[in-house]
């Protein structure tokens, strides 16, 4: 079932656009979450039109148990985490599968699992460089494999810098960047309130560390005056890179931050989201870049914000281009693709597509169904892909008119929270017990 394509050479070679910093060499993969360009969109082309069970179904593996971790895909290799649910306590699982096949071509055990709220520690995503991958999990657990599935090095950063205090669980993915695995843990000051030892350590801190030795190359803390709840954070760090200018923004705790790529030593501060200091406003939503703007989802439907980073006078207005009610998710990203940016009000199952350097609102639409959203959309080959926790997609044109082109149940699913992924001409949707790919026939021979 050979796709007929050649697949990348695994090089750390990276192609840098001076604004963008988009890595063309994975044009065609998706190395972490929110995909090759970090906003959730990829380049990807002929993917199907429609697909489901029994339609352009190129193959279905089944997976040990749930996990809400989006699987990366690197050439003709497939990563995902899950949790082991035929033992008890769960095991937390990394899996290597052949895109091609299905075929599980690597599995490794690597600790236990832990529940929290409605969530299992198999929710952070794999992150890949094409040289090696890194599965990240709740507990603090970190450990890197060589594409073959040997273990070139594990860190406990909970032993190492304090328990993750979340009331969901941590849940944050490391951002794979420019030599850099920067982790972010915006975390309760209070470790007692979520299964820690109190007195605990509990700063909250950005790390960066070297993917090839596991080594830390940097660590710097992250104060905040947030209260409670509001100190946590879900969010997943972005890079930014503009006017020279090379950046990590970290989202939680009452502000979005500015950190030097090269020290993690933070440049700047932006604090307008919560300007009543609410005490239960932690946020889910990671931020996208686009236009030269961070796009802010401020938690729990507030508001959408447009904010401009860089050194401004910390928590001023000055710093926000533009801020909207109208498009406001909660724990679904935001999508930039083709210049224009897509919030899902999750919750709600509203779309709304807006220029991102204005705010205009170009369409809004109300999907059919009744199953919340967590998982953030997917934007290829002209297409807005949305998965709802039963495992229902629906797919949108990515055009200034609304329209819905294809709407399928993947099954009964629950808890379904993996965004879907576009990679190498493939489609794929990951349920809490299986991945399933799509693709049409000449990539993936008959579907069956």
């Amino acid at each position: 079932m050979a796709d007929g394509k050649t697949h990348l050479p695994v090089t750390g070679l990276y192609v840098v656009l001076i604004l963008s910093w988009w890595p063309v060499a994975l044009a065609e993969n998706w190395p972490q979450w929110r995909g090759p360009a970090f906003n959730g969109s990829s380049p990807e082309a002929d993917l199907p039109t429609t697909f489901g069970p029994a339609e352009n179904l190129a193959w279905r593996t089944p997976l040990p148990g749930p996990g809400s971790a989006t699987p990366v895909v690197w050439g003709d290799a497939v990563f995902v985490s899950a949790v082991d649910t035929s033992v008890s306590p769960g095991k937390l699982v990394g899996l290597c599968l052949d895109a091609r096949t299905g075929a599980v071509r690597w599995r490794r055990e690597l600790g236990p699992d832990r529940r929290a709220q409605r969530n299992t520690m198999a929710s952070p995503s794999p992150a890949t460089d094409g040289q090696r991958v890194v599965f990240t999990y709740g507990t603090g657990l970190l450990v890197a494999f060589d594409l073959a599935g040997t273990e070139l090095w594990r860190r406990e950063l909970e032993k190492e810098y304090g328990h993750n205090a979340l009331m969901f669980g941590y849940s944050s993915t490391p951002l794979l960047y420019a030599g850099r695995l920067c982790v972010q843990a915006i975390r309760n000051a209070r470790p007692e309130r979520y299964g820690g030892a109190p007195g605990g350590s509990a700063e909250s801190y950005l790390l960066a560390i070297d993917p090839a030795t596991g080594r830390d190359a940097w660590k710097v803390t992250r104060p905040t005056d947030a209260r409670e709840e509001s100190q946590e954070a879900y969010t997943t760090p972005v890079p930014y890179a503009v006017d020279g200018r090379q950046e990590v923004l970290v989202l939680g705790a009452d502000c979005l931050t500015g950190h030097a790529l090269a020290d993690g030593r933070e440049v700047w501060r932006w604090t307008g989201y919560n300007p009543r200091r609410i005490n239960h406003w932690r946020v889910v939503a990671s931020p996208v870049v686009a236009s030269g703007l961070a796009m802010v989802s401020g938690p729990k439907h507030s508001r959408l914000f447009a904010v401009r980073p860089g050194p401004v006078e910390r928590g001023g207005d000055e710093a926000v281009r533009w801020s909207s009610d109208k498009a406001v998710g909660d724990a679904s990203s935001p999508l930039l693709y083709r210049d224009r940016l897509y919030v899902l009000d999750d919750d709600r199952r509203t779309m709304v597509c807006l220029v991102p350097g204005t705010g205009e609102v170009k369409w809004e639409l109300k999907l059919e169904g009744s199953p919340v959203f967590r998982a953030s959309p997917l934007g290829a080959d002209g297409r807005i892909f949305c998965m709802d926790e039963a495992a229902e997609v629906t797919v949108l044109a990515a055009e200034d008119t609304a329209k819905v082109l294809h709407r399928v149940q993947l099954g009964q699913g629950r808890d379904c929270r993996s965004s879907l992924v576009a990679a190498n001409r493939r489609l794929y949707a990951r349920t809490p017990t299986a991945l399933f790919c799509f693709a049409t026939p000449d990539v993936s021979g008959a579907a069956r």
